[in-house]
């Protein structure tokens, strides 16, 4: 709050104390290019957070709503030994993070079945769920890493405005000879500005990227249990079918 009234006030003071304006269009006017360009580029790294952000709510939402579906569906499938159709359902909830991983896992026991020796079976099925986690959560995590960048690197785009109208206010004392508030008043507010902007690009990307973070750590978990569940419904089909 001390900020904000602070950067009103240089530029109620800017111009030898005459009212300059409190908006967009009247602080842009008022900015060096070096300025413009600094909050040209936080402007960029909003947007393209926001994007993700939106993306990856999108996507999680959507593989949250069919895993629920497709595990309703496939345990009876599953149950009743119809692996064919477990697989085809699992094809149609293709959003699902758990569908992906249990397509992979009948696929391989299916196509080992009769390919490999017996006892190699459930091992090669394992393998390929391993796989198929592992493509899943790179696939879930997509997008992150520009969060991470945008988070830990907007700060210090908003800094290198604050540096600049730093420099622009010493110039204004320089070429002014004097060293009022009117002559400074430009160059500390492009400072204030650019500051702001870059910690409020950068906040909610922090947030975004720790929030998504704890979801994918929850997909894993849930990917990891449905895959341990499946080599046991592969162990236990085996072991049926040698009786």
């Amino acid at each position: 709050m001390s900020a904000s009234l602070t950067l009103m006030s240089f530029w109620l003071l800017q111009a030898g104390g005459s009212y300059v304006g409190w908006d967009i269009r009247t602080m842009w006017g008022n900015m060096g290019w070096p300025a413009r360009f600094v909050v040209f580029l936080l402007f960029v790294m909003s947007a393209w957070s926001l994007g993700i952000m939106i993306d990856r709510v999108l996507m999680y939402s959507a593989a949250r709503k069919q895993s629920r579906l497709f595990v309703q569906q496939v345990a009876g499938a599953l149950r009743d030994g119809k692996l064919d159709e477990a697989i085809a359902m699992a094809e149609r909830n293709k959003k699902s993070h758990i569908a992906k991983v249990v397509a992979t896992g009948l696929s391989e026991f299916q196509s080992a079945s009769s390919q490999v020796p017996e006892e190699e079976v459930v091992d090669a099925a394992k393998r390929g769920l391993e796989r198929s986690v592992a493509i899943v959560h790179a696939e879930m995590k997509r997008g992150l890493s520009g969060l991470a960048t945008v988070g830990s690197t907007a700060p210090f785009v908003g800094l290198f405005g604050t540096v600049v109208g730093i420099i622009n206010a010493f110039k204004g004392i320089a070429e002014q000879k004097a060293t009022g508030l009117a002559a400074v008043a430009g160059g500390i507010s492009e400072a204030l500005v650019t500051t702001a902007l870059g910690l409020g690009v950068a906040v909610p990307a922090v947030w975004a990227y720790n929030y998504f973070s704890n979801k994918i750590e929850a997909f894993d978990v849930e990917m990891d249990n449905s895959s341990m569940e499946l080599i046991n419904y592969f162990i236990t089909r085996r072991s049926a079918g040698r009786k």
